[in-house]
């Protein structure tokens, strides 16, 4: 048996070639998989050995030869072929085990991969013959299978070749959405005319979930094949499976949390979600402060719900969050033995998470029924130092903290949405109303005496003053929304009325 290893990420690249060659497979590798496997002390023959040529223009050239091509797409059903290969001296190629270069992670010319999606296509499409392996995740099921059996299986080369050819249709529409948009300049418009060529997603399963959205719905999370979510590194140190509710709840605390410590640097940052919404979220000077200033925002809310936590969760940490109520997940960016201990002990059912910043979101999509809408990521664009007072108070410094924080919220909360927040803390969260009115109600009560003195957002516009004032009925002093109402004038004037700040944005942040 023979394999070819071309690969760009070397990730369990060794211990691979170690355990083929323990079952005494021919290794022959191609440039840096060469040197990699040299390093290693691991036996290898080079493609130029099998080619007689060697690599040029500047190894752009190095597989793209009749010995590689014609061992890998060789039918060994038919006579003809065989003797094709006995009379070039070509032996055949059984295994080909090839990753493509990172062309998502830094988008160029020199990061088109040519040869490596050439091998992975030929070896798919011969997968009666040849088995294709394209990412490190597959080296140890295809090892165990060599060990057990002494070969693939004709369902596992298939399903290797299905894989692959969604690794390189997924590779292509990278390149395709690259030169569409300008060979990689910012196109605001690209998701018009040019969606059918800028995004054709392939999706690959990851992995199974306990259930769906209910019990009783089935469900598996899925990458879109070439993709690098967040997701696919985290670390489960304790708890059950993870189910829909756990995985959407986890994600959008994960990513509030991050947008908050980048709109304000330098403070420990907590979030607790529910149902996909923020039940509490807050900044201070340690974790376990910022989980408790968030826990207190809304403990009713809190259980059950999903906590994030920016940092490393330390003993004393775990201890202020196993003084709380149940949560369903735990995700952190890292925690000590010592902590997973105390919370595995005190909260079992609890699942606790370790995993880094989320991945930058190139678009969003939403399912309608059988079809789906595919849309740009809602990120704020108007940064706050380009707001604009439209009342004759200005906010204060500390104000202005608040205002962002409840701003932030605010645009990850189901419409329609008001959000205070006090102290760096988001104190009452209203959410999900058909009446912004309502909403200003909810948050306010939710807030209870820490309205007083607070800061506002609101996902759009004022329709009328009714909204703001009842915010500043509560007490709050200053407030942000995006303006555009026909009623501006009406709600600017009730802000002057009232003494308060009001600033304008310009910019909606509606969620559904």
């Amino acid at each position: 048996m023979r394999a070819l290893l071309s690969v760009w990420d070397k990730a369990g690249l060794v211990e691979l070639a170690g355990g083929l060659s323990a079952l005494g497979v021919e290794l022959v590798a191609s440039g840096g998989t060469a040197m990699a496997l040299s390093a290693a002390g691991v036996a290898h023959r080079d493609v130029a050995e099998l080619t007689g040529f060697p690599e040029m223009l500047g190894g752009r050239v190095k597989t793209l030869h009749p010995a590689i091509h014609g061992g890998i797409l060789a039918d060994r059903d038919r006579p003809e072929h065989l003797a094709d290969l006995a009379g070039h001296g070509i032996g055949p190629i059984d295994l080909v085990v090839c990753n493509l270069y990172p062309f998502a992670a830094d988008p160029s010319i020199e990061l088109i991969d040519v040869g490596g999606p050439t091998m992975v296509r030929a070896a798919a499409k011969n997968h009666a013959h040849v088995a294709v392996v394209t990412s490190p995740h597959q080296y140890e099921p295809v090892l165990e299978e060599l060990r057990d059996a002494g070969q693939l299986s004709a369902a596992t080369r298939r399903e290797l070749a299905r894989q692959a050819f969604a690794a390189t249709a997924a590779y292509d529409a990278q390149i395709a959405a690259w030169l569409a948009a300008g060979a990689g300049e910012e196109t605001p418009d690209e998701l018009d005319a040019a969606l059918p060529v800028l995004w054709q997603p392939t999706l690959e399963r990851v992995a199974v979930a306990r259930y769906g959205e209910n019990p009783h719905q089935r469900g598996a999370r899925y990458r879109v094949a070439g993709g690098d979510p967040w997701w696919d590194h985290v670390t489960q140190h304790a708890g059950t499976a993870l189910s829909y509710l756990n995985l959407l709840d986890a994600d959008a605390a994960w990513r509030l949390a991050h947008e908050l410590a980048s709109d304000v640097p330098g403070r420990a940052v907590a979030v607790i979600v529910k149902h996909a919404n923020a039940a509490g979220a807050a900044l201070a000077d340690d974790l376990a402060a910022a989980y408790r200033e968030a826990l207190a925002a809304d403990p009713l809310s809190a259980f059950g719900g999903v906590v994030a936590l920016l940092g490393e969760v330390d003993e004393s940490v775990a201890e202020a969050v196993a003084a709380g109520p149940q949560a369903d997940v735990v995700v952190a960016g890292a925690f000590t033995e010592a902590a997973v201990e105390r919370l595995r002990t005190r909260r079992k059912a609890t699942r606790l998470l370790s995993g880094p910043a989320p991945e930058p979101l190139a678009r969003t999509v939403r399912t309608i029924g059988a079809s789906a809408f595919v849309q740009s990521p809602d990120e704020l664009v108007v940064p706050p130092g380009s707001w604009r007072c439209v009342t004759a108070v200005a906010p204060t410094p500390e104000q202005l903290v608040d205002l962002v924080v409840a701003w932030r919220v605010c645009a990850r909360t189901t419409s329609n949405a008001i959000v205070l927040a006090n102290g760096g803390v988001a104190v009452g969260v209203g959410a999900g109303q058909q009446s912004r009115v309502v909403s200003a109600e909810i948050a306010v009560a939710k807030a209870g005496s820490r309205a007083a003195a607070a800061a506002a957002a609101s996902d759009a516009f004022f329709p009328f003053a009714d909204g703001l004032e009842a915010l500043v009925a509560a007490g709050v002093r200053a407030v942000v929304q995006p303006g555009g109402s026909v009623r501006d004038a009406e709600v600017i004037a009730a802000a002057d009325a009232a003494g308060i700040a009001l600033l304008l944005t310009g910019e909606r942040h509606f969620r559904h």
